[in-house]
């Protein structure tokens, strides 16, 4: 039997296959200030990420992976290759690019509102536009209530809740979140992954996501890229077969330990890997 695909079908899987972001030979390289010798942070990296994605990044401390990311936020300089967003290269920060930090870094003398809609103040969009766009992302960030604390009287994960709605108001191409739950406590930050979880399912935005926590980067991702140890190379890019949408219960699965188990392993092994390789599970 010949399976029909309505038009609407077709033009969803169409879309799906679109690479909002590629990276084609990508090496990032720094002076030393001290010693005046030249460091390779990221080497000849190539990467394609699709709409809708959710790809994370883990690998040692010291990596790259930050390095890689500020790189394609357009915030630090290439040495060689080229990065592409919607097939137009990347040379500065643009409003296609949203970048979540570890740390909140609230305006102190804006409240939550306020501090939602600043980026949309600097791109000209007048404040009542702001403030009615603003108005869906506190509400998906679970902010109502709170539009007119400050910084000071929120939490950590609130903070980075604010921090989140002022990176999705600007409806970028691309999230960039890098350790954006790494200053929380255990608590709070199982509790901002759970969050995130559910402004992915809403939103569907394309995400890519640094991290040390190879549990939050197999509970979140649908791709897991694995780096060697500096200078940067891919050593595996996994994908995660697990159904969405995605609760913490999907954590008893046998299948969730066995993906810990293989990122763990390529990372601990990351710095007698020379090659790429690549796992399916």
């Amino acid at each position: 039997m010949v399976k029909t695909i309505e038009l609407q079908d077709f033009l969803q899987e169409k879309e799906a296959n679109v690479n909002v972001l590629s990276v084609n030979q990508l090496t990032i390289g720094y002076t030393n200030q001290v010693s005046g010798a030249f460091i390779e942070a990221v080497k000849q990296i190539s990467l394609d990420i699709q709409k809708g994605e959710f790809v994370t990044i883990v690998g040692l401390s010291g990596c790259g992976k930050s390095s890689f990311l500020n790189a394609v936020a357009g915030l630090i300089p290439t040495t060689s290759g080229e990065i592409k967003v919607n097939g137009k290269k990347v040379q500065k920060p643009a409003p296609d690019r949203a970048v979540v930090f570890q740390k909140a870094s609230l305006l102190p003398w804006r409240n939550t509102l306020q501090n939602i809609i600043y980026g949309l103040e600097i791109i000209g969009v007048s404040k009542k536009e702001a403030v009615k766009r603003a108005e869906k992302y506190i509400e998906m960030t679970k902010l109502t209530g709170f539009e007119q604390y400050y910084p000071s009287a929120l939490s950590g994960g609130m903070q980075q809740r604010v921090n989140l709605a002022r990176a999705l108001v600007c409806e970028p191409e691309i999230l960039l979140l890098d350790e954006p739950f790494a200053a929380l406590d255990a608590i709070t930050r199982e509790e901002m992954q759970n969050e995130l979880l559910q402004l992915w399912e809403l939103t569907q935005k394309t995400v890519m996501m640094v991290t040390h926590q190879i549990d939050e980067a197999v509970l979140l991702s649908d791709r897991v890229i694995v780096f060697s140890a500096r200078p940067a190379k891919i050593l595996a890019d996994i994908r995660i077969n697990l159904a969405r949408p995605r609760t913490p219960d999907v954590k008893n699965n046998p299948l969730f330990d066995s993906y810990m188990n293989t990122i763990w392993s390529l990372i601990h092994k990351s710095s007698h890997k020379e090659v790429r390789l690549e796992y399916e599970i």
